[in-house]
């Protein structure tokens, strides 16, 4: 952990952001709980990028989302530092690197795996991945459950996964609403606590810290809400659209080559 200090650390350059995101790539392991720890070790108390009440604040959102929390907070943040340039290359460069290291393993264990040596580094790198795991649910947990109500909140989730196999979604809504109702009537217990000394564990101030202002870039707009929203259809339904295209079109292509017995699709 970095030395405590007064003043905020310098603005980060996209060079040293590549270069993080990069290394962030590729040492990355144990799965979202893992890459989420590593994440608030190195931009909260290491770098200082930003404050431990932003990052948990990002954290809540990016976990109600669909998909990869850990990629989407990345891409987030990323984002929230060098607009779309940063969340590009942060959401890119977090797969890539693991990417090419996970085809390289694959390679690795399909050539090898009957030799005793390489059986024996997989069958190490298990127990290793699981102590991973737990010490980075144990620090993110220690961060975000100030009070045993929460404790206690988390541990029945627990149970509703693992005993009573509640879905995912429905444990999330319930979640929600709990702290929606708590908030209200027990604010004190559901609510974060402000101010710099809170959340922070004496990292010293952040780049981007809880007083920070919105970026202009951050801020809501609806004319760029609705820009990104018709980009983003277009992206997903782009594909699907040429997909069937392409099937309407072999569908015809057949329908009209049955009529000549010489001519195949």
């Amino acid at each position: 952990m970095s030395q405590p200090s007064d003043s905020a650390p310098a603005p980060v350059s996209r060079t040293q952001a590549f270069l993080y995101w990069l290394k962030l790539g590729c040492v990355s392991f144990g799965g979202p709980a893992g890459q989420i720890a590593i994440m608030h070790q190195d931009l909260v108390e290491r770098r200082r990028w930003l404050s431990e009440r932003r990052f948990l604040h990002a954290l809540n959102y990016c976990m109600l989302l669909p998909g990869p929390e850990a990629q989407q907070l990345a891409t987030y943040i990323g984002w929230l530092m060098h607009r779309s340039w940063g969340g590009i290359v942060a959401g890119a460069l977090f797969v890539l690197p693991s990417f090419v290291l996970l085809v390289l393993l694959s390679w690795v264990y399909l050539r090898f795996h009957d030799l005793p040596v390489v059986a024996g580094v997989f069958y190490g790198i298990k127990p290793a991945v699981t102590a991973i795991v737990l010490f980075a649910a144990y620090r993110i947990g220690s961060r975000a459950l100030k009070n045993v109500w929460l404790w206690l909140l988390a541990a029945a989730a627990f149970l509703a996964i693992f005993l009573l196999h509640w879905p995912f979604p429905a444990i999330v809504l319930a979640a929600a609403l709990i702290g929606s109702v708590g908030g209200h009537f027990k604010p004190a217990v559901f609510a974060m606590k402000a101010g710099h000394a809170a959340g922070r564990h004496g990292a010293g101030p952040a780049l981007i810290d809880d007083d920070t202002p919105t970026p202009e870039h951050a801020r809501f707009r609806w004319q760029r809400l609705l820009g990104l929203s018709a980009v983003g259809l277009l992206l997903w339904i782009g594909p699907l659209a040429w997909l069937w295209l392409d099937q309407v079109g072999k569908g015809y292509c057949c329908k009209w080559a049955g009529s000549f017995p010489r001519r195949r699709c």
